[in-house]
């Protein structure tokens, strides 16, 4: 008989071991499924943060009535420590309190209309002729004050035609295009150099409509959306750049309506009446935060995070960007909580407001715990963050994860991913995606993670958009969703080491940091 090599015997000795670990292992994850397939909360969570709560706003009144019911239900669940936490100075919250706009000449047509962010209030019925420009910059503006004033304002738009598309306006990714994917929604430096300052011009145009008196500005939602009014805005909240000015996006048909009826040589009147309110009494941005501790000792102050972000604009209910996110979050904490799982690590649950003005919320959070990504200076906290996990596209379900350049942990996850190829989740890429909450850890140095997901109808029709409602989330998918997120975070909290990491990023700004001067 050969002799059996150290190697050979550690495992038949530690074999028993491994595979009782797996069983439990393939035990948990069976449960998992089980629970969140058959007693999932998908719609009832949902309908509580879009239908009851409505569009959530950052620093808005739908805001903390989403977050209120939110930590209620958190708290029946058993998590600790649900609450809000302030990251530091926002601006002014808003709200939409009335909106009514209609051409009454040269005939009575109602009008698809939603106000822009931040935008102010007519005062009252407003009944006003329409001045279209073909340009609209501050010389124009000081030098026409007198035909300005009591009008209301268009620009004459650069694209007069509807483009007609053959694409299916939803889709799902096939297996052959889940091997070609690529990085995804990477804003570079570059752009927002080329973006913030013609922000801040449009900002002092703005202003300067106002004192020159103009009754409104209207402006063409950006994408044709067969009755879908693309609605989002920027620096309003900030006490710097906000204006007085009632600003008015249109759907792209009724725009043209106008335009074309001008163009016609016949005046064009507009009936308005938009009422919206300003919050300046608390100004500071708040995420909500809630846990459910770790019992290893040795373990239990090591933290897997997961995310998404609350806030959403205010022309919907913010189902899809990002009520979805975190449904789906909610839903996973929910299910380990449902098992009675006593994590070893500590699992924190975050939904983040600010980041549709530029990942306010979660950067913040990320400076105040873990450290500044100019300087890198780390804090000790950085280092007892095994990962993070986001998501943030929509109400498609899972099919992978990015793992932003991490190549150790691609086999990690690709085993992490093999119970869920019957669901359609087996992609690991490489590739980076951005624009969302999990850069913001990224960029100091702890392990970041935005899941795959299917686009369905996300960035065509309701990404941003007045069709934002819970109508558009699919169910199903948000199941399938918060199953694998809670198995992923269950097998981070379980697993004997903290997630492998990437090398330390130079310190550099971040993207996002302090986008206006």
């Amino acid at each position: 008989m050969q002799k059996i090599s150290n190697w050979c015997l550690l495992a038949l000795v530690c074999m028993p071991f491994f595979t009782v670990a797996q069983e439990a292992d393939d035990q948990m994850i069976s449960r998992i499924r089980e629970e969140g397939f058959r007693h999932s909360q998908i719609s009832f969570i949902a309908h509580h943060i879009t239908d009851v709560s409505g569009s959530r706003l950052t620093n808005s009144p739908g805001f903390r009535r989403a977050a209120t019911w939110i930590i209620g239900a958190l708290q029946s669940w058993g998590l600790e420590h649900a609450g809000l936490e302030a990251w530091g100075p926002f601006g002014y919250g808003w709200s939409v309190e009335k909106t009514y706009a209609a051409m009454k000449a040269p005939y009575y047509s109602p009008l698809i209309a939603y106000p822009a962010p931040w935008s102010g209030s007519t005062r009252g019925l407003v009944s006003a002729p329409v001045l279209m420009v073909d340009r609209l910059d501050s010389a124009y503006i000081m030098e026409n004050a007198n035909s300005i004033r009591g009008a209301i304002v268009m620009v004459k738009s650069q694209d007069t035609l509807l483009h007609q598309t053959f694409k299916p306006a939803g889709f799902r990714y096939s297996d052959s295009a889940l091997s070609r994917l690529g990085d995804s929604h990477m804003i570079t430096p570059m752009m927002f150099q080329m973006f913030i300052p013609e922000i801040v011009k449009e900002n002092r145009q703005e202003k300067l409509l106002v004192q020159a008196g103009a009754a409104a500005l209207l402006e063409m939602s950006r994408e044709q959306g067969d009755g879908a009014v693309f609605v989002d805005g920027f620096a309003g909240y900030d006490p710097r750049y906000h204006t007085n000015l009632t600003k008015l996006i249109l759907e792209k048909e009724d725009y043209l309506k106008l335009e074309r009826i001008l163009q016609g040589g016949l005046e064009v009147k507009l009936d308005l009446d938009i009422d919206t309110k300003l919050y300046d009494q608390d100004l500071q941005g708040h995420n909500l935060i809630a846990e459910i501790p770790g019992t290893d000792p040795s373990l239990k102050s090591e933290v897997v995070m997961l995310g998404g972000h609350l806030d959403s604009w205010q022309s919907a209910t913010g189902a899809t960007d990002n009520g979805a996110g975190c449904i789906v979050m909610m839903e996973a904490v929910r299910i380990l909580k449902a098992l009675g799982v006593k994590p070893k690590r500590t699992i924190r649950l975050a939904l983040w407001d600010g980041e549709e003005q530029g990942l306010l919320g979660s950067f913040q959070y990320v400076k105040k715990h873990f450290g500044d990504p100019r300087d890198m200076n780390l804090k000790p906290e950085q280092a007892n963050i095994s990962a993070y996990f986001n998501l943030d596209n929509g109400t498609g379900k899972i099919r992978g994860i990015y793992t932003q350049g991490n190549e150790a942990v691609v086999p990690v996850f690709t085993r992490w991913l093999e119970p869920f190829r019957d669901l359609g989740a087996s992609t690991v890429t490489l590739h980076n995606t951005g624009s969302t909450d999990h850069l913001s850890f990224d960029a100091i140095g702890i392990p970041g993670f935005q899941f795959i997901q299917d686009p369905i109808d996300y960035e065509t029709r309701t990404h941003h958009s007045n069709m934002d409602t819970y109508d558009h989330l699919m169910i199903a998918d948000l199941q399938q969703a918060a199953v694998i997120v809670a198995a992923f975070v269950y097998n981070s909290a379980m697993q004997k080491e903290k997630l492998p990491r990437k090398p330390l990023p130079e310190p550099r700004k971040f993207i996002f940091d302090q986008l206006f001067p």
